[in-house]
C-alpha cells in the first residue's frame, strides 16, 4: 500500500514525464535534436552529480566498472535517447510518445528471445495489442500528405534499445548503485552526443532563443533529467508492480493529452484508439498475476 506521499510523487512522476514529450517537441522548433539532447542530458546529469555527491554516495567508478558503465549507455542512453528524439523530430510528440511506451513489451520480447525468457500467453497479448497500435498510427502517418512513418520506425528503434538496455541492466554487477550508474551513462551519452552535434549539425544560436524555448530547456535539463529522476529512484524500491503499470500507462495518455496545449496538436481518432491498445499491452507484460500479488 502506498503511502499518501508516494502517492502524490507517482502522479507528479506521470505528468512531468508525459508532459516532456510535448515539451521536447517545442524544443525542437528552435533547436536541432542532437544539440537539444547534448545540452539537457549534460546539465541534467551534472545536476544529479552534484546531488547524489552530496549524500555520500561513492560517485567515482573503479576499474573494469568503467568498461560496463560505457557498454550499458549504449543502448539505455545513445541509443533510447538519441532515437527517440529523431522520432519526436519527425512525428506529433503525443504520437511518439504512443509508440515510444511500447518498450516494455520490447523488453520481453528481447528477454525471450535473448535470455530464454518464457512467453506467455499475456505477452502474445501484448505483442497483438501493440502491433494494432503501430498499425493504426502508421495508417494515418502514410494517409497525410505531410505524414512522416520514418518517424515511427526511429521511435520503434528508440523502444528497442530501451527494452535492451533494461535487460542488459538488471544482468549487470555492481558496486555502485543504481542512481549513480545512471549518473555516469548519462554524462558519457551526452560527452559522445556533444561530438555528434558538433560534427552534424549547425551551431546554434542562443542568443536568438525566445522565452517559451528558454523554458523548455529548463524543463528538460530541470525536471526531465533532474527531479524525475530522483523522484524515480526514491519509488523503485517500494513501488509494486501494478503500479507501476497504472503509471507507465499513464504517461503517453499525458503526453497527447498536454500537446494540445503546448504544441497545438490534435490527436485524431487513431492516436486515441493507439493509447488503448498500447495500454492493454502494457498492462498485459507488467501488470502482476493474481498469484504474484498474493
Amino acid at each position: 500500500m502506498l503511502s499518501r506521499r508516494q502517492l502524490w510523487a507517482l502522479v507528479g512522476l506521470t505528468l512531468m514525464w508525459g508532459v516532456n514529450w510535448p515539451m521536447m517537441k517545442l524544443s525542437l522548433q528552435e533547436l536541432t535534436p542532437l544539440y537539444f539532447r547534448a545540452s539537457t542530458m549534460c546539465l541534467g546529469a551534472l545536476w544529479l552529480f552534484v546531488y547524489v555527491a552530496q549524500h555520500g554516495e561513492r560517485m567515482w567508478p573503479r576499474g573494469r566498472e568503467w568498461l560496463t558503465i560505457a557498454w550499458l549507455g549504449l543502448p539505455n542512453i545513445l541509443g533510447w535517447h538519441t532515437l527517440s528524439i529523431f522520432g519526436v523530430k519527425e512525428l506529433a510528440s503525443g504520437r511518439a510518445a504512443i509508440i515510444g511506451f511500447t518498450m516494455p513489451i520490447f523488453t520481453v520480447l528481447l528477454g525471450a528471445l535473448f535470455f530464454g525468457e518464457r512467453v506467455t500467453p499475456r505477452v502474445r497479448l501484448a505483442v497483438v495489442s501493440a502491433g494494432i497500435a503501430i498499425g493504426l498510427l502508421l495508417w494515418h502517418e502514410l494517409q497525410s500528405l505531410s505524414g512522416r512513418p520514418a518517424g515511427i520506425a526511429w521511435m520503434l528503434g528508440a523502444a528497442a534499445c530501451w527494452g535492451l538496455g533494461t535487460l542488459t541492466f538488471k544482468r549487470a554487477h555492481f558496486q555502485l548503485t543504481p542512481m549513480v550508474v545512471t549518473v555516469w551513462m548519462l554524462l558519457l551519452g551526452s560527452g559522445v552526443l556533444w561530438v555528434l552535434a558538433i560534427a552534424l549539425e549547425p551551431v546554434p544560436a542562443p542568443q536568438r532563443f525566445s522565452l517559451p524555448m528558454w523554458l523548455a530547456l529548463a524543463y528538460g535539463v530541470i525536471i526531465n533529467y533532474g527531479v524525475a529522476q530522483l523522484i524515480w529512484f526514491g519509488l523503485a524500491r517500494h513501488l509494486p508492480p501494478a503500479t507501476s503499470a497504472m503509471s507507465v500507462m499513464a504517461i503517453p495518455l499525458v503526453g497527447t493529452l498536454s500537446a494540445t496545449f503546448i504544441v497545438g496538436e490534435i490527436p485524431h481518432w487513431q492516436d486515441w484508439l493507439a493509447i488503448l491498445f498500447v495500454m492493454v499491452a502494457i498492462a498485459s507484460v507488467l501488470w502482476p498475476t493474481r498469484a504474484a500479488a498474493q
